[in-house]
């Protein structure tokens, strides 16, 4: 007679197995992926802990549990990823989009930028910023850049998913140098751009340095900070007078930054801001007047 494994012998077993294969979060990866699997709310699977899963299902869910145990990323296997309280398409060619991320869509709605704003997302990845600002602020028209043609077409899914289309636009280039910056005059440029150093690549997470796209990940230079600097650089001459800018960047950046801004012409003023752990993640400038 075949043994019965019900919901909650299924989440015992692969939370034991999750932690040995040095899982940091065994228990909620095995709730994630089990649900997943079952088309199911985590919630459900304590309301349902004595189901018996099917040979179907239990094929399923040992195709994800190889793939986890393989340092896979869960939002990777789920293809999905949840940001501002809103679900993500997220896949290969995008980043996840992070927690901290979300202090930087804060940070941007509360500079009182008016009505009828246009606003630069640089590198957009999964569209998370863009479509975040756009639920936020419907009076805003956004155009959202990636270098990267996959990342687009994720982007375009998830615009499209929240019915902010009309008023999110995708553009392929490098950074700001899709327009001239005579024709730009954007109210606000926003950016979670590349931010960590070559040397730091083999010390990520095999989850994100495995897995996760190279371009979106590596920002250049010795600090990392090579595609921060560009950004910051240009900005300027794209902006309106008194605009304003926001780039996220990595916690060990801070100091390397603010020498820069303190260097650099273009802008009246500048200060940074901590995320939720109360580490340095987000720099805010404006444009001369």
């Amino acid at each position: 007679m075949s043994e019965t494994w019900t919901v909650l012998k299924v989440l015992q077993w692969t939370t034991e197995y999750f932690f040995q294969k040095g899982l940091d979060q065994p228990r909620s990866d095995a709730e994630v992926l089990l649900a997943h699997a079952l088309n199911l709310e985590r919630i459900q699977l304590y309301l349902r802990h004595d189901q018996p899963l099917s040979e179907s299902e239990l094929a399923r869910y040992r195709e994800m549990i190889r793939r986890r145990a393989s340092r896979e990323p869960t939002q990777y296997i789920t293809g999905k990823q949840e940001f501002w309280s809103l679900e993500f398409e997220v896949g290969p060619s995008v980043l996840v989009p992070r927690p901290e991320t979300e202090v930087l869509v804060e940070r941007v709605l509360e500079a009182g930028t008016a009505d009828g704003a246009r606003v630069l997302d640089v590198g957009t990845g999964s569209g998370a910023i863009a479509v975040a600002l756009a639920r936020e602020r419907p009076a805003w028209t956004i155009v959202a850049t990636d270098v990267s043609l996959k990342a687009l077409l994720t982007a375009r899914k998830n615009i499209e998913r929240h019915g902010v289309s009309d008023r999110v636009f995708l553009v392929a280039g490098r950074l700001l140098g899709f327009m001239a910056p005579e024709r730009a005059g954007f109210d606000l440029i926003v950016s979670n751009p590349p931010y960590v150093a070559s040397k730091d690549l083999p010390k990520l997470p095999p989850e994100v340095r495995d897995h996760e796209p190279l371009t979106a990940l590596e920002g250049g230079g010795a600090e990392g900070a090579g595609t921060l600097f560009a950004i910051l650089e240009q900005a300027p001459r794209y902006l309106k007078p008194g605009g304003h800018v926001f780039v996220e960047f990595g916690s060990d950046q801070k100091d390397v930054l603010v020498r820069w801004m303190e260097a650099a012409g273009g802008y009246e003023a500048f200060e940074v801001f901590e995320d939720y752990a109360g580490l340095p993640r987000i720099l805010h400038a404006r444009s001369k007047r």
